[in-house]
């Protein structure tokens, strides 16, 4: 198995830009019935934070079972159907698997998993010293973890935990 390179780079006001291209091509080959949302998340989405420079892609759909059968068109796009991927109740897709550019996270309409998608790139964006924060843990992780994305996730892992149940509270309140 060949290690990819896991690089941190500063905030890049392309990936806005990168997104909107994107979401306007999903949108084209999607069913429409079907797809109730697209959001850009992940880091990427957060002004001023630093990422790995994939655009995270948030697919709210009404019907995984539907979206399966929209393989094909997102294999047009440049699209791999991952299946789950190790999230139940999710469908990945990864462009570009050599050199990772975009990567969709779809999920049902409202599901507590795209909620906390959502909860945590808003507490983020709210938040700039916890973004800062993370940013500093995001590049640490990347100098320490000699490309093995797994080291590299681990070493977030507890950060990202905690602060995505402050995100699950306090977007609670947001919506009061």
């Amino acid at each position: 198995m060949s290690l990819r390179v896991v690089e941190v780079i500063e905030h890049n006001d392309e990936w806005q830009r990168n997104f909107n291209q994107e979401k306007s091509l999903l949108s084209g080959v999607l069913e429409a019935s079907n797809v109730a949302q697209i959001h850009h998340i992940g880091s990427t989405s957060v002004e001023g934070l630093c990422a790995k420079p994939i655009i995270d892609i948030l697919l709210e759909v009404h019907s995984l079972e539907e979206l399966d059968a929209n393989t094909k068109e997102m294999e047009s796009l440049g699209y791999e159907a991952k299946g789950e991927f190790g999230i139940e109740g999710r469908r990945y897709f990864q462009k570009s698997a050599e050199k990772r550019t975009h990567q969709v996270h779809a999920f049902l309409l409202d599901s507590r998993q795209a909620k906390r998608h959502l909860a945590f790139r808003d507490y983020l964006r709210a938040f700039p010293d916890i973004a800062s924060e993370y940013g500093r843990i995001k590049k640490e992780a990347a100098a320490m973890c000699q490309n093995d994305i797994e080291v590299y996730m681990d070493y977030k892992d507890g950060f990202i935990k905690e602060h995505e149940a402050k995100a699950l509270e306090w977007i609670k309140y947001q919506k009061a």
